[in-house]
């Protein structure tokens, strides 16, 4: 496989007839891929006693369970913490912003790590800038903004990481990074992406994780591409890969695991490439339920 560059196996279930279906049999996966946001997580972003349990129960008989998300590193450790699973083998693996970065957490350090060039990402903050909204950058711990504003106050909220103001923040672009984030109203966000797709859309991969949030990635990287990776890494085949998704930024795990599986609560779009649907949204404990009664 080429560095830098994944040909996503993407595997299509497009048709009616597959959506809202549920698994004929009972099925055997040997890894999943799970969102957190409007997935794992319930819309308080806590995780219920039953949906820990299960997914226990799932690495005690071998399966990787591997959190998969547009957050840092440190923003979703508290989650593995909550499963109790980063001691064990199965809980090894994390896949944070959005698939730039896997890492080992036996070794506490990244196996997989790409970034987004500079000249890309000033490119994007020009035209940020010029439709008056601010970008930010991160690290495992911290948002860097250019100013304080309501919207990366909301993404400290969500995420639990820290903010730094940085006075010159396009100089602090120069040394690349692994996401850029640019939020606003859904409205402005529409009109940007647009904007941005003409001018950068061949350089990098643009998507909303959520209405008011617009990512840039690195070409070619992705939840799927990050999934492939470490599946690769892991001798597992494709047939053998499963991921759980509701949004944008899950489209290419979505696309690439065999038994891919959206939320109830998932966006259509993400429904109709996905094998499965659960019976039950993330409220009610969706991915939870599917496993204990699909999965061997």
């Amino acid at each position: 496989m080429l560095d830098g560059f994944f040909l996503i196996r993407y595997t299509y279930f497009m048709n009616s007839q597959t959506f809202q279906n549920i698994p004929a049999s009972k099925i055997s996966p040997k890894i999943i891929a799970i969102d957190l946001d409007d997935t794992l997580l319930k819309d308080d972003l806590s995780i219920s006693e039953f949906t820990v349990e299960t997914l226990q129960k799932a690495a005690d008989k071998g399966i990787y369970i591997v959190l998969c998300s547009g957050r840092t590193e440190n923003a979703i450790l508290p989650y593995v913490r909550r499963l109790g699973l980063a001691g064990t083998e199965a809980g090894r693996y994390i896949i944070s912003s959005n698939g730039s970065i896997i890492i080992d957490l036996h070794s506490r350090r990244e196996i997989f790590n790409r970034i987004v060039e500079a000249r890309i990402l000033e490119k994007a903050y020009n035209i940020a800038s010029k439709n008056n909204l601010f970008c930010e950058v991160y690290d495992s711990s911290t948002i860097y903004v250019p100013e304080d504003n309501e919207w990366t106050q909301l993404d400290v909220k969500l995420s639990g990481l820290k903010m730094e103001v940085v006075p010159d923040f396009k100089d602090f672009l120069n040394k690349g990074h692994p996401k850029m984030v640019i939020p606003g109203e859904p409205e402005q966000i529409q009109i940007i992406q647009k904007e941005l797709t003409a001018a950068i859309g061949n350089e990098c991969v643009i998507f909303t994780s959520k209405p008011y949030f617009l990512e840039i990635l690195p070409l070619n990287c992705g939840k799927g591409e990050a999934l492939e990776w470490l599946s690769d890494r892991l001798n597992i085949s494709q047939k053998d890969t499963m991921a759980f998704g509701d949004s944008m930024n899950d489209e290419s795990m979505i696309k690439y695991a065999f038994h891919s599986t959206a939320m109830k609560n998932g966006l259509n779009k993400i429904k109709q490439q996905s094998r499965y649907i659960t019976e039950f949204t993330n409220q009610e404990d969706g991915l939870a339920h599917f496993i204990r009664k699909h999965i061997n």
